[in-house]
């Protein structure tokens, strides 16, 4: 059944405005501390906020945005059928909550990289892959100390793991792979500065205080 153009718009206005919700500049002026746009990469997501040396910010940013990733695309994988939405609504609302966060209304259009709003999404998409794809962050980032060394790498296989996946553990779809590509896509080009650092070796690892301001 195609969608109408009344589904389409509000599923992509929820899942934007959702996503809009930058829970790394919530949480921090919840919390007291300085704007995460001000200090470090300058980029609004649970790594910078770790640089200001408040691990509970950080964990309470992670966790918050990954969140408003996953919910929206459970609720319409796990409660759509119902209402008529199938695999192609769960893909749009993935690309809007995603695309929220990149880009949030409410934060003058300056967001983060996505990395934590992408894993919820993609556990919501399918927990295995979300998982495979959680596993391939940690290990990168266990042994190098590099988050976005290990988000580029969840992100490159991230697909992979989707085309491959669906042959034992779950039925492929071809709207959701597009969700997936596009999402790494953007991860990748939002991570243009930290690939110049990291063939630099100018990165800063994982734990590293906020510059001085």
């Amino acid at each position: 059944m195609p969608l109408d153009a009344f589904t389409i718009l509000s599923l992509t206005l929820g899942g934007y405005l959702i996503g809009s919700l930058s829970f790394a500049v919530i949480v921090s002026r919840f919390m007291g501390l300085d704007d995460p746009r001000t200090y470090g990469s300058q980029n609004p997501g649970a790594t910078n906020v770790l640089r200001s040396g408040n691990k509970q910010a950080a964990i309470a940013t992670l966790l918050l945005d990954a969140l408003k990733g996953f919910l929206p695309v459970f609720l319409i994988k796990h409660g759509g059928q119902a209402f008529g939405l199938d695999e192609r609504a769960v893909a749009l609302v993935a690309i809007a909550a995603f695309m929220g966060h990149v880009w949030p209304v409410f934060f003058r259009f300056q967001g983060g990289k996505g990395v934590a709003t992408a894993a919820g999404v993609i556990l919501g998409i399918e927990p295995m892959l979300g998982l495979a794809t959680l596993g391939t962050w940690l290990i990168v980032a266990f042994f190098t100390r590099y988050s976005s060394l290990a988000a580029l790498s969840a992100a490159v296989f991230a697909p992979v793991y989707y085309g491959f996946g669906h042959r034992i553990a779950w039925q492929a779809s071809e709207a959701e792979l597009f969700a997936i590509v596009i999402m790494s896509a953007i991860l990748l080009w939002r991570h243009q500065d930290n690939i110049v650092r990291l063939v630099r070796g100018q990165e800063s690892r994982i734990g590293a205080k906020k510059d001085a301001t």
